[in-house]
């Protein structure tokens, strides 16, 4: 009976690991051999799939090369935002194909066929799936798919209508002339003064954004844009390295970080929400900012 059962322990684990050498291999071999041979047969050129990193260091190596050296004095952003895609349209033509670790990432630069994509609404066309570090910075409806798209694309529509963005422009002029008076103050009696232009128009977009995404709860919009600001360099971070599954769950201190960030800007978010709600249940306005519009929206009877 020993014998037996001890035989059928081997067994088990014997197929236990069979499979699970099987489920490897297809995932980070066959499974994107056959896809790159798929789209080869389909005419879409593009790189080769490399084992497990994909493009993974050849992104990395044109966003250290391209942010090396200052940027031209053009209109030609996508060189210096995103360079890898820049190279691969420049080699491989406006339709090619990349690679993110094990899966093949489609790269189109037709107008026609962009705006194809942008217009299905049956769903044939899907956003790659985020690795669950980068989720913690809350992207909004970009990431969405489906219905949960529509609802979302549908609630925060009217707050972009011409009438709406009107109401926002004396909050836009408010962040501007603070923005020129500052600079006014540090100009020499010589007149001119070297400036770094990139912390001021970081401060100036989170100034814009808390003026007209939240009104009255400015300061609390301002300490939300500057922790997104380090949960974003968190979640770039962790976006240019392999994700592990379940390597969230390990207590690191940078993993412990994203999480503090992720909590702290939704209990600023949530005690926001809460105040305007009772605001609004007292009789006061919504406001023209976002947060106001959207609420409002919510209340009216569909």
């Amino acid at each position: 009976m020993e014998g037996f059962i001890f035989k059928a322990l081997v067994f088990s684990s014997v197929f236990l690991i069979l499979y699970c050498v099987k489920r490897v291999v297809y995932t980070i071999w066959w499974r994107p051999k056959t896809l790159e041979r798929h789209l080869k047969l389909q005419g879409i050129r593009g790189t080769s799939y490399k084992l497990l990193y994909g493009d993974m260091k050849e992104i990395k190596r044109s966003m250290k090369e391209a942010w090396s050296k200052p940027m031209s004095l053009n209109h030609l952003i996508v060189p210096r935002v995103f360079p890898f895609f820049h190279e691969m349209v420049q080699k491989y033509g406006k339709i090619s194909v990349s690679w993110i670790e094990t899966r093949p990432r489609l790269i189109i630069a037709d107008p026609e066929i962009m705006r194809l994509v942008l217009a299905d609404r049956n769903g044939h066309f899907q956003k790659p799936p985020l690795n669950p570090l980068v989720d913690l910075l809350t992207l909004g409806v970009s990431t969405l798919e489906g219905e949960k798209w529509a609802n979302r694309r549908r609630l925060i529509t009217p707050a972009f209508h011409h009438q709406k963005l009107q109401g926002m422009v004396q909050a836009f002029s408010t962040s501007c002339c603070n923005l020129i008076d500052r600079w006014k103050k540090l100009v020499t009696p010589h007149g001119s003064h070297e400036l770094d232009i990139t912390p001021e128009f970081q401060s100036f977009s989170g100034d814009v954004i808390a003026r007209t995404g939240f009104g009255s709860s400015y300061e609390e919009g301002k300490k939300i844009f500057e922790l997104q600001k380090e949960q974003a360099v968190l979640v770039i971070e962790a976006s240019q390295a392999i994700y592990i599954p379940g390597l969230r769950f390990v207590p690191t201190k940078k993993n412990k970080r994203r999480y503090e960030l992720d909590n702290e800007i939704k209990s600023i978010l949530r005690d926001m929400i809460h105040k305007k709600e009772q605001a609004m249940r007292n009789g006061e306005s919504g406001g023209d900012d976002l947060l106001g519009l959207l609420l409002q929206y919510c209340r009216k009877p569909r």
